[in-house]
């Protein structure tokens, strides 16, 4: 179903204080991706495939600053297409913030703000 929450980004000035807060505060599992100056994080039980292995959560990611399109923590959407998604956001007076992106082979990203001056994100999986 489209327009389902399944991912969250945190943005972090200090990713190794960031990660070590969450993991202690939280238990939250924070891997660093080699060459992506990413880190997924998993908040709760995970499969093989990385992804949650029980209903009832959302794993996410934090990122520096720097790399962030917003200031804060964005809500990440899954969507059939960004493109498409893009477009409508725009015609129903949204902004697209950074276009179609490829995740290595795993899907595409975007970003944009709402009509409220939220950013958010989207998700399509490859």
């Amino acid at each position: 179903m489209a327009g389902r929450v399944v991912h969250f980004e945190i943005p972090f000035e200090d990713g190794e204080r960031a990660r070590g807060f969450y993991r202690e505060v939280f238990g939250w599992k924070a891997d660093t991706m080699p060459g992506m100056d990413y880190t997924m994080v998993a908040s709760g039980p995970t499969a093989e495939t990385g992804m949650p292995s029980e209903p009832g959560y959302i794993n996410g990611g934090m990122l520096a600053k720097e790399f962030s399109p917003a200031s804060g923590p964005v809500i990440v959407l899954d969507v059939d297409s960004v493109d498409d998604t893009l477009a409508v956001i725009e015609k129903q007076g949204g902004a697209t913030l950074v276009g179609r992106t490829a995740v290595g082979d795993m899907g595409f990203s975007a970003y944009f703000k709402d009509t409220e001056g939220n950013v958010m994100g989207l998700w399509e999986t490859a």
